[in-house]
């Protein structure tokens, strides 16, 4: 099992945009999972990755007036499915149709879809709000017959909810080994063996040229504006790729990229301003 490291960031005063706003700076730090509260939010990074130069370049970044008192605490490998059970993780219903749960949870609603996700660190279990918008466009489109390929796919949760809605090849992008372990897991308890191909890397690891009905990427704003250009390099003509995993106000910057790519902006979702961005490839 990995260590990690428990970041703590007090914030004086706290509201959830700052806790979001810094949750979204830490993203780019290396950080993978994050339990806001009242005061403040809890950030979790692998010991590996753990840089204090990184993390203060973060805290420098963040645009509030807001003091931080900062304190860190190791924790050594566990059972993260009992973390989240315990502290996290609770079942989750999308549009009436979905229900998001845990092998460990005993009573939860029944719907349409059921998926089954045990997310140890990995991020993705509808509980954000980037996730949850994602749901929503996948539940709103024909998945029918559909190629898809999944960037950062974390749990694997959007690949899955794919492969339900009909999509016929599907391929999750990974590139933290352990949560590419959860992906193939979690799939698993869901389908059958080769209804998903979970791959370890980044964009470098599709080859595939023009060739999904869908690109999807929950990730973060500069990883997107990386990688843009590879997503649609493998995406058809009159194909939708959605993007999340950054903040309303980066959108623009982000449709700006796309356009060089071929890429049109077609709707943009949001929840607590967090984006959701649907794009056409011409």
């Amino acid at each position: 099992m990995n260590d990690y490291f428990k970041i703590r960031f007090d914030l004086n005063p706290c509201t959830e945009t700052e806790t979001d706003v810094l949750a979204a700076l830490l993203c780019d730090a290396g950080f993978e999972s994050f339990e806001p509260d009242m005061s403040g939010v809890s950030a979790y990074i692998r010991k590996e990755l753990y840089d204090v130069t990184s993390v203060n370049d973060a805290v420098a970044a963040y645009p509030f007036s807001s003091s931080i008192k900062i304190s860190e605490e190791l924790i050594e490998g566990k059972d993260w499915n009992e973390e989240w059970e315990r502290n996290y993780f609770k079942p989750i219903v999308f549009d009436g149709r979905c229900v998001v749960h845990s092998s460990f949870h005993k009573d939860y609603p029944k719907a349409e879809y059921d998926i089954v996700i045990d997310p140890k660190m990995a991020f993705g279990t509808g509980h954000h709000e980037t996730t949850a918008l994602m749901m929503r466009r996948i539940l709103s489109c024909d998945m029918s017959g559909k190629k898809v390929l999944d960037m950062g796919t974390g749990t694997a949760i959007l690949a899955i909810l794919s492969a339900m809605c009909g999509a016929k090849k599907i391929v999750g992008v990974e590139i933290d080994p352990p949560a590419y372990e959860n992906a193939k897991d979690n799939v698993a308890l869901n389908l059958k063996a080769d209804d998903v191909e979970i791959r370890l890397g980044g964009v470098e690891t599709v080859v595939e040229k023009a060739c999904f009905d869908y690109v999807f990427a929950n990730i973060n704003r500069n990883i997107i504006l990386s990688d843009i250009g590879g997503y649609a390099e493998a995406l058809k003509s009159g194909g939708t790729m959605l993007l999340s995993g950054f903040y309303l106000e980066d959108a623009d910057m982000i449709v700006d990229e796309a356009e060089k790519y071929g890429l049109r902006k077609q709707s943009v979702l949001f929840e607590k301003n967090w984006a959701n961005l649907e794009l056409l490839k011409i």
